[in-house]
C-alpha cells in the first residue's frame, strides 16, 4: 500500500514533540555560527522547477573548517570549488532560488540544517573573501537564511559514522574508474578507458 495523503501519513505517527517544533529558528544564532565555523563538510540539497521531471540534487562540498562564511545572522556564502562542471546544484538555484544545507562536524553526531533563498554571486567583494594563493572561485552561492535548526544525533549514532573501527576497507568496492566503466557500458553502450585510482586521486589533488 502507498500513503498518498497527509492525513493518512500523520495518522501513522505521534505528533511532533514540543521541543522538535520549537527548535526551528529564523536566523543564525551564536551556536549555529560556531557549528558552521567548525564544519569542513556540507551537503547542498536543491531541486529544479519542473515538477513533472524534477532535477533533484544533493551535492557534497568540503574545505577547511569554516570554509562556508557567515556574513551576518541572515547571510551565508559558499564558494564554488572546481568540480565536474555538471552544475546540477547551480542550475537548480538559477531555476528556483531554493537551497537546503546540512552541515557536519567530524566527531559530532549532531548536524545543523539551514534552509533559505540562494543566488549565484560574482560580486568582487564576495569572491575576494575566498581568494587564496591558488585561485578565487568562479562564483559564490549567497544564501539568505529562512530557517535553522540542529538535527538530533540519532542517524549518526545508528550509523556510527565516525567510528574508525567500522570504516569499510576501500577494496570492498572496485575503483571509481572501474565502476564508471561498467555503468557507462551497461547504460550507454559505450566503452571508456579505466583511469587508475592513483592517477585519479592525483588529478583531484591538483584541483583541490
Amino acid at each position: 500500500m502507498h500513503i498518498t495523503t497527509l492525513q493518512a501519513l500523520r495518522a501513522m505517527y505521534k505528533p511532533a514533540n514540543e521541543r522538535a517544533l520549537k527548535k526551528e529558528i529564523p536566523s543564525l544564532d551564536v551556536h549555529a555560527v560556531q557549528f558552521i565555523g567548525l564544519s569542513p563538510f556540507v551537503v547542498l540539497a536543491s531541486g529544479g522547477a519542473d515538477a513533472a521531471h524534477p532535477s533533484l540534487d544533493a551535492s557534497p562540498r568540503g574545505g577547511e573548517p569554516g570554509f562556508v562564511k557567515v556574513l551576518d545572522a541572515q547571510t551565508l556564502l559558499i564558494p564554488d570549488a572546481p568540480g565536474n562542471n555538471r552544475l546540477d546544484t547551480l542550475e537548480n538555484i538559477v531555476a528556483t532560488g531554493q537551497l537546503g544545507l546540512l552541515f557536519m562536524v567530524p566527531g559530532f553526531d549532531e548536524t545543523l540544517r539551514v534552509n533559505g533563498r540562494a543566488v549565484l554571486s560574482t560580486d568582487a567583494t564576495d569572491l575576494q573573501l575566498f581568494a587564496d594563493a591558488q585561485r578565487a572561485p568562479t562564483l559564490v552561492i549567497r544564501l539568505t537564511v529562512a530557517s535553522v535548526y540542529l538535527h538530533c544525533a540519532k542517524a549518526l549514532m545508528r550509523s556510527q559514522l565516525w567510528d574508525a573501527s567500522r570504516h569499510t576497507d576501500r577494496t570492498a568496492l572496485p575503483t571509481m574508474g572501474e565502476m564508471l566503466r561498467d555503468q557507462i557500458q551497461a547504460f550507454k553502450g559505450e566503452t571508456i578507458e579505466v583511469e587508475p585510482q592513483a592517477v585519479m586521486l592525483e588529478r583531484y589533488r591538483q584541483s583541490l
